[in-house]
């Protein structure tokens, strides 16, 4: 073990004597548990889902595969393994085993710890990032880039995600007929295409106009020798008689081009050492995460002064942008792709034969429900626990109606209190309900499926190779409901493991119908919600089971916090952020799990202002 991984134990066994606590020892109290339930598939030859548990001989080093550690803590404790078919730890051996992981893991010392910022590539705008740009730059709301091909999702599943935003020839071309296309409805009041013909230094002025627009296209200072550049354009076009508005439109079509526009480029000093961003990459990391757009006039000032790596000049300004409109950028943006929902509006409905009610106005309004939910939790002072559970949301009048709410007017949202203890969270919302249904039916497997892996980070494995699949509807079949022919599914070996996980959340919610709507029947049958966890607690119905989900808080934070570091740095998680991501965690829940507070955090954090060079092998 290295000298970082003895420290972190010496810490742990510190704390635990000045707490009074008996001190587990990993040789003498976990190891005999994980040598007798654990490595016979953890280990050796046999290493399932990649974790070999035979290589700790002594006292584990926590600071190397924190990640693993607390993916194991979780299946020990809701009892997800060992799986059914294997033989069980007592509950003072499953208490032991796992009260001497979290002990371990609290309690290293990561001020210690060396660091990685991680390294994220040139990154190409997306399609919503270009249009943010665009609109904030030219003032051309039109977005053009909705007609360009579809931006890839990497790790984390966003669509900024860095490595996978190049530039195919298709898009290249898109860009091209985009940049004039948008120069010819950019208004004159902002980048000042006209002059007086006979005025004096009319070429210093247009270089004047030239630096200034690239300037804030490029989002930096733009150095000498690169205005020279873009003054040769347009002095050939004015050579060839081109007016001057033409000859700047030339120029500014080169500058929508570049990629000095096109890529958010962040630069390295000579070696590979991790190094602090520039003020300038600062200011773009800042308002791409929180606005999906180029910075501000305040923002740029400040990187002009240098004043942007003080953190609490970065505290105050995350607190100045998330109450501006434009930071529905990050609450829709990351919501929508956290969530699976970005594609609700047009994926496949429920049945409209089946459910009339499900209209493309009622389905618009579900989508802008969760939007304006999260948006609260983020931006109005309210708390991440409120995704599992809360006593509100926001309807208009005909969502309100098939939520069988107490009455509101009109199309807008408006937010309303809910008395109803069925509704509630995010598990409550139509736009998730709907989006984990069939047409013609509710997935207790899908919706189980989410919840464990959108909510909880805890997602199943894939299903085996060759599975039945379920028919499409649920009416009774052979004298079974679909819940009993569901049972019978989940009793297969090969499937028990994960259908435990999934199905009895799925279950706690079959009071809604594949639209989201309550029901307390299903084809004159009384709905069956009641289900069983793991862990051997009982539920029934969506109340008591988001009762339950609140015992897994910090899960949820855990999980949610990963999503949105992911985001923010536009890159996928690695093993180095585990410790940041765990100082975040601790510091939210600290500051009662305030949304805005992730936020804040998370542009405070080491990984979002810094990064290291491209040599380096970590």
């Amino acid at each position: 073990m290295n000298c970082v991984g003895w420290m972190g134990v010496a810490v742990f066994v510190q704390a635990a004597l000045a707490a009074g606590e008996p001190v587990l020892n990993f040789t003498t109290d976990a190891l005999p548990v994980l040598k007798k339930y654990c490595i016979g598939c953890h280990g050796g030859e046999k290493t399932k889902g990649g974790v070999n548990l035979a290589q700790y001989k002594d006292t584990p080093d926590m600071t190397r595969e924190p990640k693993m550690w607390e993916t194991a803590i979780r299946a020990i404790a809701d009892r997800e393994m060992p799986p059914e078919s294997k033989p069980q730890p007592t509950d003072k051996e499953r208490d032991t085993l796992w009260k001497w992981i979290e002990s371990a893991l609290k309690n290293v010392d990561t001020s210690k710890l060396p660091k990685d910022p991680g390294r994220v590539t040139a990154h190409r705008l997306s399609r919503v990032e270009y249009n943010n740009t665009i609109r904030d730059l030219l003032g051309v709301d039109n977005h053009p880039a909705n007609a360009f091909p579809a931006d890839g999702s990497g790790g984390g599943g966003f669509d900024n995600n860095a490595d996978t935003l190049f530039i195919p020839p298709i898009l290249m071309e898109k860009l091209l007929d985009a940049a004039g296309e948008i120069l010819d409805k950019a208004a004159d009041d902002r980048i000042r295409f006209s002059f007086v013909a006979s005025a004096p230094n009319l070429r210093e002025e247009a270089r004047s106009v030239v630096d200034r627009f690239a300037s804030r296209a490029f989002r930096r200072p733009v150095a000498k020798n690169e205005i020279d550049r873009l003054m040769r354009l347009f002095d050939m076009a004015d050579t060839k008689g081109s007016s001057v508005k033409d000859s700047l439109k030339l120029v500014f079509k080169a500058v929508l081009v570049s990629p000095n526009f096109l890529y958010r480029i962040e630069t390295d000093p000579s070696g590979i050492e991790p190094h602090p961003l520039k003020d300038y990459e600062l200011a773009n990391r800042l308002s791409y995460f929180i606005w999906a757009s180029m910075p501000d006039e305040e923002l740029f000032a400040l990187a002009e002064k240098k004043s942007l790596q003080n953190p609490e000049t970065i505290a105050k300004q995350v607190k100045r942008m998330l109450a501006d409109p434009k930071a529905i950028g990050l609450t829709e943006n990351f919501c929508a792709q956290w969530l699976g929902i970005q594609n609700f509006k047009t994926s496949a409905p429920p049945d409209r034969k089946r459910f009339p009610a499900f209209t493309p106005s009622l389905r618009d309004a579900m989508y802008a429900e969760t939007i304006a939910f999260f948006d609260a939790v983020i931006r109005q002072d309210g708390s991440i626990l409120d995704l599992l559970d809360s006593d509100y949301t926001f309807v208009n009048e005909e969502l309100s109606k098939h939520y069988g709410l107490a009455p509101v007017k009109g199309p807008e949202l408006q937010r309303v209190k809910l008395t109803d203890k069925s509704r509630g969270g995010l598990v409550g919302m139509g736009s998730v309900l709907a989006l984990t249904s069939y047409p013609l039916r509710t997935s207790p497997v899908l919706r189980g499926k989410w919840v464990l892996s959108e909510m909880l980070g805890a997602p199943p494995p894939p299903p085996p190779a060759n599975v039945k699949v379920l028919p499409p509807d649920d009416k009774e079949k052979d004298g079974k409901s679909f819940r009993e022919r569901l049972e019978l599914h989940r009793k297969k070996p090969e499937c028990a493991g994960c259908h435990a996980r999934m199905d009895p959340i799925g279950f706690g919610l079959e009071n809604f119908d594949p639209t989201g709507k309550f029901r307390a029947e299903n084809s004159g049958v009384k709905v069956d919600a009641s289900g069983v966890l793991t862990t051997g607690e009982k539920f029934t119905g969506p109340a008591e089971l988001r009762a339950a989900l609140m015992k897994k808080k910090d899960d949820c934070l855990r999980n949610v916090t990963e999503r949105m570091i992911s985001y923010a740095l536009g890159r996928g998680i690695e093993n180095y952020d585990s410790w940041t991501i765990k100082s975040i965690v601790d510091t939210v829940r600290k500051e009662n799990y305030k949304g805005a507070t992730l936020v804040r955090e998370i542009a405070l954090s080491y990984p979002f202002r810094n990064r290291r060079g491209e040599s380096n092998s970590k």
